[in-house]
C-alpha cells in the first residue's frame, strides 16, 4: 500500500483558559490514503474544528506529528507550512466565502495565479472544474447569481484547484437543504476518488458519513474508528 497522503500521529493540542488547561486532543492518531474520504463525526465540543486546523496545518500541536506524504511539518517555520498549505492542502468551509466580485470562474482562478499559473491556464482549468461539477454553463455568473448548492460547488472547485494532496471540510453541506446537500456531496465524493485526493469531512449528517470509505469519531480527545 502507498504511504497516506497525511498522518497525525500521537497528535495533543491543549489551551490556557485563565488557570486552567484544557487538554482537547490526547495521543490522537489518524492516516489518510489517496482518493480515500473520511467522515468526521463528533459533538460540538469534542475538537473537530481543532483536529481539522491541526490537519491544516493552520495550528501547531502541543506533542506529536502531522506528516503531509512523509514531511513532518510539526517543527516547520512559518513561511514553509503556509507555502505548504497553499500548494497541498484544499479547505471547503460550511460558508463558501466566495469573492462576490468575481465570476465563479474568476474565484476558481485566484489561487491558481497565486501559485504562478498564467491567466489563460488558471481559466482553462476552472472552467474544466467547473464543467466537471455541472456548472460549465454558469462559469460567468458572480456569487449572487447562484444557488447555495451552485455556490458550495464553486467553492470545492476552489479547493481543488491547484491538485492539493489533502482536502479538508467542516460541514460543506450544513447550510444546505436535503437534496441539494445530497448532490453537492456526490460531486464531493466523487472528485475525491476520480483525483486521488485524501479527503477528511467533518459532518452531523450520518447519511452522507455512511457513504464515506470511512467514518472516525473523537472521544476523550482520541480518535476512534467507527464501523
Amino acid at each position: 500500500m502507498s504511504d497516506p497522503a497525511i498522518f497525525l500521529h500521537q497528535v495533543e493540542r491543549r489551551y490556557r483558559q485563565g488557570d486552567n488547561e484544557l487538554q482537547i486532543l490526547r495521543g490522537a492518531d489518524l492516516a489518510i490514503w489517496p482518493g480515500q474520504s473520511v467522515a468526521l463525526i463528533a459533538p460540538s465540543g469534542a475538537g473537530k474544528s481543532t483536529l481539522l486546523h491541526l490537519a491544516g496545518l493552520l495550528e501547531k500541536p502541543d506533542a506529536g506529528e502531522v506528516y503531509l506524504g512523509n514531511e513532518p511539518t510539526a517543527h516547520m517555520e512559518d513561511d514553509a507550512r503556509t507555502a505548504l498549505r497553499r500548494l497541498d492542502i484544499g479547505f471547503v468551509y460550511q460558508f463558501h466565502h466566495l469573492l462576490p466580485e468575481f465570476t465563479a470562474a474568476e474565484n476558481v482562478m485566484l489561487p491558481q495565479m497565486i501559485r504562478g499559473l498564467s491567466k489563460k491556464q488558471a481559466m482553462e482549468r476552472s472552467v474544466q472544474l467547473l464543467q466537471y461539477l455541472g456548472l460549465g454553463p454558469r462559469a460567468q455568473h458572480r456569487p449572487g447569481e447562484l444557488s447555495g448548492g451552485e455556490q458550495q460547488r464553486v467553492a470545492i472547485a476552489r479547493a481543488v484547484a491547484n491538485s492539493p494532496r489533502v482536502l479538508l471540510a467542516d460541514e460543506p453541506t450544513g447550510n444546505l437543504d436535503p437534496r441539494t446537500a445530497d448532490h453537492v456531496f456526490g460531486a464531493l465524493t466523487e472528485l475525491v476518488r476520480l483525483s486521488g485526493l485524501a479527503a477528511l469531512i467533518a459532518t452531523h449528517n450520518l447519511d452522507l458519513a455512511r457513504r464515506m470509505d470511512r467514518r472516525v469519531t473523537l472521544r476523550e480527545g482520541r480518535i476512534i474508528e467507527l464501523e
